[in-house]
């Protein structure tokens, strides 16, 4: 006979593209209520690492989120789009392309401490729903909705 008891801990998930909150959902326990939170980003264009909090571990959410992250992502130069990501519709290109050392001489402005403004696309949530949300909400025709 099998009975159900709490757990507590984080579960890192290796998130696929596509993916947004499935897996926060999947370790939330309906029978006995546990609490599950996440330390990363629910973007379903991003993929990479996304550290669970169940249960008790949940509390620890914040010094998770406090310390040091590393990015890597893929440009593709040239090209601007509606949203600042891959699903925007295209509005801007240009031919010109950056040289290995003016890439390397602004690199450093990257490093550290760094206080961004997020994007209308972004899942920040703004008065209670996600930015993105509403930035597709009135987003003109032309533009994808999502």
């Amino acid at each position: 006979m099998r009975t159900d008891r709490a757990l507590h801990g984080w579960l890192v998930v290796d998130k696929p593209l596509g993916l947004s909150l499935q897996p926060g959902r999947r370790a939330r326990s309906p029978q006995t209520g546990t609490k599950v939170g996440h330390a990363g980003t629910l973007d379903p264009l991003a993929t990479g690492v996304l550290p669970i909090a169940i249960g008790e571990a949940t509390k620890t959410t914040a010094y998770v989120m406090a310390g040091r992250k590393r990015y890597r992502f893929r440009i593709r130069w040239g090209v601007a789009r509606s949203t600042d990501d891959r699903e925007g519709e295209i509005i801007d290109e240009s031919s010109s392309r950056p040289c290995r050392a003016a890439i390397e001489a602004i690199l450093p402005r990257f490093v550290g401490t760094i206080w961004q403004v997020p994007p209308a696309y972004s899942a920040i949530k703004v008065n209670g729903r996600r930015a993105y949300a509403l930035a597709r909400q009135d987003a003109p025709p032309c533009c994808p909705q999502g």
